[in-house]
Formats: C-alpha cells, structure tokens, sequence
C-alpha cells in the first residue's frame, strides 16, 4: 500500500501582535483540518504565531514571553494531527526566524530560515540571524523538508533538504503582492523542482499589514514543475494537497487551480484587502471620504463599499464657487448608486472667513496657490471633524502620479488616516475605473472619460501644470521603479527638458510623502517603507 501524506494548506489572515488571537486560529484551523478534512499535517504561513512582518515589536521583552507560551500552548493542545507552525526563536541574544512541526506533544523537527531577504520592503537582518541546517521529518513514511520564504529564492536550501534526505518540501510564506508576483513565484519554485527533482508545496499567507498585502495564491508542483494545486488569491482557506510514495518518488495528486487574475482584478482585490483590513484591525466603525465628481475619490468611495459595505461608508461633497456642476451631479449620482451616506457642505463661509482673517497680511499680494490650498485645507478641516466625531477613519484620495510630482496639499487633501490609491498611477486608476464598472456601472462615465481637474480655479486642468499622463507616468514608473537615468529614459524616446522637470519635481516634493498617511503598496517601489530618499539633497538631474 502506498504511503500517503494529506497535508491541508492554511491560508490565513493573521494579525501582527496578535499572540493570543493567532493561536487561536490556528488551534481552531488545525482541528477543522483533522476533523473535515481529515488531513495529516496542517501548515501555517511563515511567522504565524506573531504575524508577518512583526519588525521592531520582536525586540519587545513582551511578545518575546507570549511567543514562547503560545509556542508551547500549540504544541502541548494540538492532538491527532501534526502541525507545522511558524515563530520567532530567542537563542540569548539572536532572534530567528523559525518553524517547528509538532505531533501529539513530540518535536518532529525544527527549521531556521537561511536566507534573510535586505531588500526593497524586507529588513530581516536588522532582526534575525541566519540558520544553516536543514530540517526533515517523517510521516506515514514520506520524508518531508521544510524552508521558510526566501529559501525558495536560491538553490541552497531546497539542495540541502534534498541532500538530508527529503523527498518532497513544504515552504511557508509571507509574499507580499505585487503586480506579478505570483507567475514569478511559480517561476521559482519550478526551477528548484526541475533542480532538486521533488515536489514543493507553497503556503502564503493573506491579508493586509500596514502598507503590504498578502495575496496567497498558495500552490504545489510536482518534481517535474508541474503544477498541481493553486488556490484563491486574497481568499482565505483551507486547501490540500495529497503527497503519494510511488515508483517514482513522491507525487503530488492533482487539485483545484484557479487561473491567474488579471493585473487590474488582482490590483483591485488587493485595494480592498488593504483598506478592509487596516480600517479592521485598527477598530473604525467605518470610513469617510471627500467626494468630489473626479475619478480619483470615485475609485476609493467603490473600493470602500466593497472593502466594508455601503453601510460603514460616508462620502461627503465640499464644493466651493470652481466646482463645476457636473462635478456635483456626478458626486450624488455615484453616492446613490452604492448607496452610501452622503452629504454637501459647502467650504464657502469657513474659506472666506479664513481669508478675511488673513486679508491684512496678504494686502498688495496677488492671489495664488495659496488660495487654492486654503480651500483644500478648508475641505480637510471638515473631512477631519467628521472623523473625529463619528469614529470613521478618513481615507485620501491621492494617487502615485500626484504623490510623485507633489500635485497635493498638506494638511488639505492629503490629510488622512489611510490611502488606498497612493501607489496606483493616474493611468492605472483609470483602467481600474473600467474594470470596477465591469462588475456593475457605478462610477458615472462621463467621470472616466472628462479633462482631469482639481477645480481649485476657474477653467484649471491638470495639464496647466503636468504633462499628459500618459507620458507623465512612464518617465515615474521609468525613475521610481527602475531606477533609471535621465540619459537612459530620454532614450526611450521622451523629451529631455520635460524628463528633468519631472525628476526634480520628485527630488523636491519628498517632504511631502513623508507626511502622507500610509497607502497600499502594490509595485514593486512604492512611496513608503521601500522608498528612502533624503529630504534634504543637493543632488541635481543633469539638463
């Protein structure tokens, strides 16, 4: 009789800091893992037991002891199933990170994770020391290795496994998304199987985490790189997989794969994952947004209710005497059409009021920006004392585009708890625009297909101050994602003058990102904790 390995895959949301709701869900998912599906082994994502990615907490003396107790808490409670469950290790004074697999009590084995990824969003060796031995175990005859995320990357530690005499790996993960990952994760993985000749079985984690999202999309694939199982993107769940001896060595059975999205519903489901869970796990009752008639707060009000439900969603119209009348009617008509809670409140008297007080230190000045930005101050003011009074979190509406070149106020439109488009461009929103309306047409046409403007002065467009965003955004993403030149962007056919322009607008506009709220990150540079440019430079693009 063949042996045979049913292991049952938990992708889950877990919360960081979280000790004891953690342990919880994990208990709770191990015994639905031996009971319903009578699995053998259940795995959890990388870092389980705290969350991921925990950062300066770990140095906290606190979460150290919850840790170890709940550590032991899984191990001594889980019964008739073995558990493989991820967690910061304190050895003196090296943290690491690792993974254990229990059974009934009993240690099968224990994992350090060897690679420490010190890149873009990751800064794993501030915290943790690196391991070096591979782990095995074995059940119902099968011997299984394990490695932790970044392990997968290199062909080291998947050839020490095999070399240790496993026949087969389980990894687990916390992957955050980006516009890509998955097919690049599989591409990965694919070339240790073809290398190391066995199966692999892929966990990750969902859910959001501050400015990260984490996508799932666990899989398994066979020795050969054949893929066998692929699961839901931003869904939690239980999946398994089934590891079979044969002739052969160990297979995977074949199960559900789910095709891949495409970039803007896997853009958008991250959106919603997000802003659901930072609005979630930080307790609001809900959300506030200025609504103004344009696309940018268009996308966010659909992403809120969708994210949270109509219900928990305010959207609140501010207009002042440059607020075109299509602007308001579109504002109301996309207000009822998702059937959220919607009020006007004209900035009128609180703007005016504002600027006779400063008449006397204005007197012989013409007027400005200064004005415009007093009226987006003036719509902030309000937007913030809804939020303070109702308990609902207020959501910005700013995009990449606007955030790179500095197209925004401080302490006006930018004010805030949380962005969800920060890190989508202005050509992006657009295409995520169509696809939201794909699902059912909310957002008012003549919305995606008007001039952009902020209606901060009579006849104003965004192109009176930016180029067209269609050049606009590929000389960013050129810049911010790639790091590119100004040499090497203009040789992609773009005009030098407006290049440098553009970069010196990004180089001067730092200040401003540092006092934006938080937004999700879904490329592979975001605005944030990937992207540390000094404030103060005299560096200079060459004209």
């Amino acid at each position: 009789m063949n042996s045979k390995v049913t292991v049952a895959l938990a992708q889950i949301d877990l919360a960081v800091g979280d000790v004891a709701g953690n342990t919880s869900r994990i208990m709770a998912c191990a015994g639905r893992a031996r009971d319903e599906l009578q699995a053998d082994l259940v795995v959890f994502p990388e870092l389980s037991v705290c969350g991921y990615p925990p950062e300066d907490l770990l140095f906290h003396a606190g979460l150290r002891n919850r840790t170890e107790q709940a550590v032991a808490e899984i191990r001594d409670a889980v019964r008739g199933i073995a558990i493989l469950i991820g967690f910061p290790e304190y050895v003196g004074d090296n943290i690491y990170n690792s993974c254990a697999v229990f059974s009934d009590g009993k240690v099968l084995c224990s994992y350090r994770k060897h690679l420490l990824p010190n890149y873009r969003v990751f800064d794993e060796e501030r915290y943790f020391t690196a391991g070096s031995q591979a782990a095995v175990f074995r059940l119902n005859g099968i011997r299984i290795g394990v490695a932790i995320c970044e392990d997968i990357w290199q062909p080291g530690p998947i050839a020490a496994s095999r070399s240790a005499g496993a026949e087969c790996v389980v990894v687990i993960n916390g992957s955050p998304y980006e516009v890509g990952a998955q097919k690049r994760r599989e591409e990965t993985v694919r070339a240790r199987n073809l290398e190391s000749g066995i199966p692999i079985l892929y966990l990750n984690m969902v859910g959001g985490q501050d400015e990260l999202v984490f996508d799932g999309g666990t899989f398994a694939m066979d020795g050969d790189g054949s893929l066998r199982l692929r699961a839901p993107a931003f869904d939690e769940g239980l999946h398994t997989a089934i590891l079979t001896a044969s002739a052969r060595g160990v297979v995977t059975e074949s199960a559900e794969i789910v095709e891949h999205l495409s970039k803007e519903a896997s853009v958008y489901k991250a959106l919603l994952s997000g802003t659901r869970d930072y609005v979630d796990k930080h307790g609001f009752a809900g959300v506030v947004i200025g609504l103004s008639g344009g696309i940018d707060s268009a996308l966010v009000l659909c992403i809120a209710c969708d994210a949270l439900g109509p219900e928990r969603v305010h959207a609140v119209m501010m207009p002042y005497q440059y607020t075109s009348t299509m602007s308001q009617e579109d504002a109301a008509t996309q207000a009822s059409a998702l059937g959220v809670n919607y009020d006007v409140i004209s900035i009128a008297p609180i703007y005016d009021a504002t600027v006779r007080q400063l008449e006397p230190l204005f007197e012989g000045r013409e007027k400005d920006v200064t004005e415009e930005n007093i009226q987006a101050r003036c719509r902030g003011i309000l937007l913030m004392a809804i939020s303070n009074k109702t308990g609902r979190m207020l959501l910005t509406t700013g995009n990449k585009s606007e955030m790179a070149v500095g197209y925004a106020t401080l302490y006006g439109d930018m004010a805030g708890g949380f962005a969800p488009i920060k890190d989508c461009s202005k050509t992006l929103v657009y295409r995520l625009a169509r696809y939201r309306n794909s699902l059912g047409e909310v957002i008012p046409e003549r919305v995606i297909t008007r001039e952009p403007s902020a209606e901060l002065r009579a006849e104003q467009r965004d192109s009176d101050s930016l180029p067209a965003y269609d050049i606009l955004d590929p000389i960013l993403e050129s810049f911010i994602e790639e790091d590119l030149s100004v040499d090497e962007i203009v040789a992609r056919g773009y005009d030098r003058a407006t290049v440098v322009r553009i970069l010196e607008m990004v180089k001067r506009n730092e200040y401003k990102r540092r006092q934006a709220p938080p937004g999700i990150r879904i490329s592979s540079r975001a605005f944030g904790r990937d992207w540390r440019y000094p404030i103060t430079s005299g560096y200079r693009f060459p004209s």
